[in-house]
């Protein structure tokens, strides 16, 4: 059992420059780190190792040793000159199985969605330089998302650093602003510790990605691993001590005519205590892109999505309500908009884990800094000695106000209205095909229990808004870097951690390019990805902008053949045929259902290019800085 030191006060470690002054290890944090009193979950309970104790290893060795006892299974790692010995160690495990992206981006996100779709941390493994430098994109994203990822990449020898040697980055220092941890090992010895402490890290408080810079000299060193070293970190335990704060939103909700929960992807783990906490209060809910399925969007209570590209009901309520229950969010801008406007008649409570967001874009008037599950257990224990109560009275015929009446039939109705007045709808084209209605159809096929995977732009919104999502780890998507290019290579890690799951990579042609090579890994490890393409032979968001606020002129977001535009260009079928991959193409709305049957009913992978008019855009857009009232609707 590995023990923890609770230092007694927070602080940075300096930002030392490892190759100036010799370090074992550097850290910058821009958020604070919440220990837990025990192991890393996803460890080993118990670990029997292929060497002796007393037999000396190599320090990737070691390496691949420290992972197992974390529980990795699965690692997404792309070789070069400065990682070939942790390829080898790798190749010496009986348990964890490399998976040999075909760009070390791809690895990345792989592992990204290997963790959104799991809860687990997610591994890759590079080289160093342009293989490292690979990975940026990558970290930001977990980074953004607060994604649990460990990311190994290979340094240089230590008696080369600092010397402008081939292949040579300070990792560290370019990552530090956007890994909760980082490090770089400048003794072999420090290996078990590191992995241990960067797992708990990487798990703990706010999730986020932690890298280990590991020399390739290092590597090589041999030595015999001290695993029981303990791990001190500096932080607190996380834990719940405001009785009286949760006793104080619960009595703002019985004083609320108008509360609505704004619930985001902090409530990843706590879906159920969420459903609980609603079905107690009867409080409708809006989620972020983040937070799709963590509340069922086919629950009548569900509004959906907020936002920039949410829904009309959603946005009206949270504009209308007098009590905002903000859980596990951010007031990121695209959720916000005009932040003085946001929620301006209303009193926010707001509930997150990490304290540099409480206040940050939006002042609560009620915050709890704390894990969203244990302050939602908490209240619905209160709620529920509360409704006890209630039973008591009324056979005693004594009045008292029942939570379910607290968000009003008039609250309701009113919100009914809104649904009503506003329900989805899209333009159509003939027998052109609506990306919208080709979401709904895939929806309805599949029942609303895929795990669904996208890229960046219209196509992402519109899987946003018009599947339903209904299960909290379902949605697995770029939100706050919006990185092209993520949806593949996330399915690929999703299907890795979810085997039986249908995983689907819903993608527009420009985003699906940029990791296009991935479907090569895809095949060879026969992964079932469905991937359904909406090629509209532009970027269809960028056209959209340019339509909407520009001249109209779309010569750069023009992805065709400008010589030949009656041909579609690139031809996605040639990509899947060439790493032997079933593939389809479908252009009327009448032939589309039959072509996603064939899709999901298809073994193994397969390709559906879904080719869509460039003229579909996204609806009930709130322009960038402005409020709810500022919305562009209807069938643009």
């Amino acid at each position: 059992m590995a023990s923890f030191k609770l230092l007694p006060t927070l602080f940075s470690i300096p930002n030392t420059n490892p190759y100036r002054k010799p370090t074992i290890r550097t850290c910058f944090s821009h958020r604070r780190l919440n220990v837990i009193l025990e192991p890393y979950p996803g460890g080993a309970k118990t670990f029997i190792s292929r060497f002796a104790a007393d037999e000396p290893r190599k320090g990737s060795d070691i390496l691949v040793e420290a992972l197992e006892r974390e529980g990795v299974s699965h690692v997404f790692g792309y070789p070069g000159g400065a990682s070939m010995e942790i390829h080898e160690a790798l190749a010496r495990s009986s348990i964890i199985r490399n998976v040999l992206p075909r760009h070390e981006q791809g690895g990345i996100f792989a592992a990204d969605g290997y963790a959104r779709a799991s809860g687990r941390p997610g591994v890759c493994l590079t080289s160093s330089g342009p293989g490292a430098t690979n990975i940026i994109s990558g970290i930001a994203d977990a980074n953004f998302d607060s994604i649990p990822i460990v990311a190994i990449t290979g340094q240089v020898p230590r008696r080369l650093m600092g010397t402008d040697a081939f292949q040579e980055v300070p990792l560290t220092d370019i990552t530090r602003p956007i890994t909760k941890f980082n490090y770089l090992v400048l003794d072999v010895e420090e290996i078990p510790f590191i992995v241990k402490e960067a797992f708990v890290i990487a798990t703990s408080g706010r999730p986020g990605p932690v890298l280990i810079d590991l020399p390739r000299d290092i590597q090589k060193e041999m030595a015999i691993p001290n695993w029981n070293k303990p791990i001190m970190l500096q932080g607190n335990a996380s834990r719940l001590q405001e009785k009286a704060l949760l006793e104080e939103i619960v009595r703002l909700i019985s004083q609320s005519k108008r509360p609505v929960v704004y619930a985001g992807g902090g409530c990843m783990n706590c879906s159920e205590e969420l459903r609980r906490f609603v079905e107690l209060t009867g409080i409708p809910v809006a989620t972020t892109l983040m937070g799709l399925g963590v509340f069922p969007c086919t629950d009548e209570l569900s509004l959906r999505m907020l936002g920039m590209h949410g829904t009309m009901p959603a946005n009206y309520a949270v504009d209308r309500s007098d009590l905002l229950l903000a859980f596990g969010v951010r007031f990121d801008d695209r959720v916000t908009g005009k932040v003085e406007a946001f929620a301006e008649n209303a009193k926010i409570v707001h509930i997150d884990i990490d304290p540099t967001e409480i206040g940050k874009n939006k002042k609560p008037h009620l915050s709890i800094c704390t894990d969203v599950k244990l302050a939602l257990e908490g209240i619905i224990r209160i709620l529920e000695k509360n409704a006890a109560k209630q039973v008591i009275a009324a056979e005693k015929d004594i009045q008292m106000t029942k939570y379910n009446d607290n968000a009003s039939s008039t609250w309701r109705k009113e919100i009914e209205e809104q649904k009503e007045k506003h329900p989805p709808s899209y333009r159509t084209f003939g027998e052109a095909i609506p990306p919208q209605y080709a979401i709904q159809l895939l929806d309805e096929l599949t029942n609303g229990d895929a795990i669904i995977c996208t890229g960046v732009g219209q196509h992402q919104m519109w899987a946003a808004q018009y599947y339903k999502h209904k299960h909290p780890r379902h949605w697995l998507s770029s939100s706050g870097l919006g990185a092209m290019g993520f949806g593949l290579p996330a399915a690929m890690g999703a299907a890795l951690a979810k085997p039986g799951k249908v995983v689907v990579d819903i993608d527009g042609d420009g985003s699906f390019m940029m990791n296009i090579q991935e479907l090569a890994t895809i095949r060879v490890e026969n992964l079932p990805v469905k991937m359904m393409i909406f090629n509209n032979q532009h970027l269809g968001m960028v056209y959209q902008y340019e339509y909407e606020y520009g001249d109209s002129n779309s010569m750069h977001s023009y992805l065709g053949d400008p010589s030949n535009q009656a041909e579609v260009f690139p031809d996605m079928l040639m990509f899947a045929k060439a790493c032997n991959i079933a593939a389809a193409r479908v252009t009327k709305k009448g032939e589309l259902r039959e072509a996603i049957e064939k899709m999901l009913k298809t073994p193994g992978p397969y390709l559906l290019d879904v080719m869509v008019p460039h003229e579909a855009q996204l609806m009930q857009l709130i322009p960038d800085g402005s409020s709810f009232k500022d919305a562009i609707r209807g069938a643009q």
